[in-house]
């Protein structure tokens, strides 16, 4: 595509004014918080994708689409600087079981021990010493609990506490190496999987999670162990876990290869 493209250049304008917007701040300080300025910017951007399939066709408009995307990317990334700590809102209600469960499999997913043997959590791929770790292993490691929201591509959010282990004490144990960027997460639940980058994925935020509220996770919500984190969308966070492989490129996911955002930042 053209850079002379009016297409194009109405997504750069969108995204490079709501930048500018955010470093006008008073005092080094943002005018939009970031989950605001991303959904702005989704809608002009909405706006030029209908343009562009009252011209030139879907076809054009699926260009613009991926070019958005890729801005929006390098947007987030630098918004977030993997920095920023999630915090629940003071005296915001736990989920608890009402927070929506979601699987792909046609019923809940459960291990079954006798056939499969006793569930583990590999990791490995660009490491230099692949682990296999059982839900005993990850519970005697040390743990982080959290109180943090989740927020869900559908536009709610809900507050739950979680314990687990972070990824990247789990990356330290396995010894990544310096050319794994991206890390993919594996699951029993069918074909589910999500990549990530570095970066997000060893945020300390970002967790392989075996309870919430107290409790050892239910099959509902991920058992034995799920990867959680309020960095991203819900949908990147893959439950049912079973891998974690460190990669050199991206290997897109479940719903990430069906035209959902791939970054999924919050």
């Amino acid at each position: 595509m053209s850079v002379r493209d009016p297409l194009r250049q109405l997504a750069r304008r969108v995204i490079d004014a709501g930048v500018a917007r955010l470093e006008r701040g008073h005092d080094g300080a943002p005018t939009l918080d970031r989950r605001r300025f991303l959904l702005a910017g989704g809608s002009s951007l909405a706006a030029a994708l209908l343009a562009a399939c009252n011209s030139d066709g879907p076809e054009r408009a699926q260009r613009v689409l991926h070019y958005a995307e890729r801005r929006n990317e390098t947007i987030e990334r630098w918004l977030t600087r993997h920095a920023s700590i999630d915090r629940a809102r003071a005296g915001a209600v736990t989920a608890g079981n009402a927070l929506p469960a979601y699987h792909i499999s046609p019923t809940v997913p459960v291990w079954d021990e006798a056939t499969r043997g006793p569930w583990s959590l590999e990791i490995g791929g660009l490491v230099a010493r692949p682990l296999r770790l059982s839900l005993d292993d990850l519970v005697r490691l040390p743990k982080r609990r959290q109180r943090v929201n989740h927020y869900c591509v559908e536009g709610w959010n809900a507050v739950d506490d979680w314990w687990g282990v972070p990824v990247r004490d789990l990356a330290r144990l396995a010894g990544v190496r310096p050319e794994a960027q991206y890390v993919d997460f594996q699951s029993f639940d069918a074909d589910y999987h999500e990549s990530w980058d570095l970066e997000s994925a060893t945020h300390p935020q970002s967790i392989v999670a075996y309870a919430k509220g107290g409790r050892f996770l239910p099959p509902a919500y991920g058992a034995p162990a799920r990867l959680h984190s309020p960095l991203k969308l819900g949908y990147k966070s893959t439950k049912y876990l079973t891998r974690i492989l460190f990669m050199r490129e991206r290997n897109g996911g479940y719903w990430s290869d069906r035209g959902y955002e791939w970054y999924a930042g919050t």
